[in-house]
């Protein structure tokens, strides 16, 4: 007589999954506001809007990825700083928007659930979901058995924001002779990484345990460090200042995402010694013989938001950060020309 099958026996262990939850219930709990009904385990997440609060509401959503950047991650055995990675680069985008993050969703889809591995990295979805303001409430952890790999997963997510009517940032107010402000970024963020790693791995055959000077650590630790997250910053500039466009530097870099927010006619002229370029860049560039062009095309450089504004309102919000103790880089202004991006100084001319 055949062996009774179970679940367990196709790869998916169902008391592993729920060992998982009980590891990541505080954590998630921490990141509930006051809009957030219910708890852990309904079908769907419950988030009351306070209608009184806003006078025309718009709701903004945002998805994304953490990207093969997750391969160093597995490498390492280190998973406690990608969550933040998934957090990220959905309420940065959203926030270019003038959307204040509401609240969150995750898919976290593993080979074999390990519950340690999953807790590490839904805290980390988790921490970086209470730094930016929004509610953790809800995700799914699918166990696929002979899809991924032991060990191996992918996590994306989703992030809903909103903001007022009136205060929607587009790139409509953009204007000739605004000033761009650029923050600097955390590292190369979650963008560029499949050339991250054929520079490092492929071709130079590093490891990740690697020291190198001008790091201060290794680079697998440079690599995994997490993306920025831009809210707790840039939010109260939103609020407080008349601010006519926002550009979160993503996979495109320079050359794709400062474009979105300009007018058809107009501009942007960047100065890429305006700011310290991190080293892992020069690094990146040299190992791989990568152009100039190339590098500002595909990473942040050290700059993962800019700020658009008329240069009298540019002048308070530096006066702003200053007195919050906030870096910050007066890196171009908006020209008339092509729709496009010219960067000059520092490394290369254009």
């Amino acid at each position: 007589m055949e062996k009774e099958l179970t679940y367990r026996d196709a790869g998916v262990d169902i008391d592993a999954g729920n060992y998982s939850v009980k590891l990541i219930k505080d954590s998630v709990r921490a990141t509930y506001r006051p809009e957030v009904l219910g708890d852990l385990g309904g079908f769907g997440g419950l988030f009351a809007l306070q209608g009184d609060k806003y006078k025309e509401p718009v709701l903004v959503s945002g998805t994304d990825g953490v990207g093969t950047k997750l391969r160093i991650a597995f490498m390492l055995d280190k998973h406690d700083t990608v969550g933040q990675d998934a957090v990220a680069m959905c309420v940065n985008d959203i926030l270019v928007q003038g959307a204040e993050p509401l609240f969150f969703l995750d898919y976290l889809a593993v080979g074999k659930l390990i519950p340690e591995q999953v807790a590490s990295v839904v805290k980390g979805v988790a921490a970086a979901c209470k730094e930016s303001g929004c509610a953790l409430i809800g995700g799914e952890t699918a166990e696929m058995a002979g899809f991924y790999a032991d060990g191996e997963y992918d996590i994306a997510g989703f992030a809903v924001g909103v903001v007022e009517r009136a205060k929607i940032i587009t790139s409509e107010r953009v204007k000739e002779g605004d000033v761009l402000l650029g923050l600097p970024s955390s590292g190369v963020h979650s963008n560029g990484f499949s050339l991250v790693r054929k520079i490092c791995f492929e071709r130079r055959g590093f490891t990740g345990g690697e020291n190198f000077p001008e790091l201060g650590k290794t680079l697998g630790e440079e690599l995994l460090t997490p993306t920025r997250l831009y809210p707790r910053v840039c939010l109260p500039l939103i609020q407080a200042f008349d601010i006519h466009g926002m550009v979160h530097i993503t996979g495109g870099g320079f050359y794709e995402n400062i474009p979105r927010a300009l007018p058809e006619h107009l501009a942007a002229e960047v100065g890429a010694a305006a700011w310290p370029m991190p080293p892992i860049f020069r690094l990146l560039q040299e190992w791989g013989n990568v152009a100039w062009p190339e590098m500002y095309r595909t990473f942040n450089m050290g700059i993962g938001m800019v700020i658009i504004a008329a240069p009298d309102e540019a002048e308070k919000m530096r006066a702003y950060l200053r007195g919050k103790g906030e870096m910050f880089y007066d890196i171009g202004r908006v020209v008339k020309g092509a729709h496009d991006v010219t960067i000059k100084g520092g490394v290369f001319n254009e």
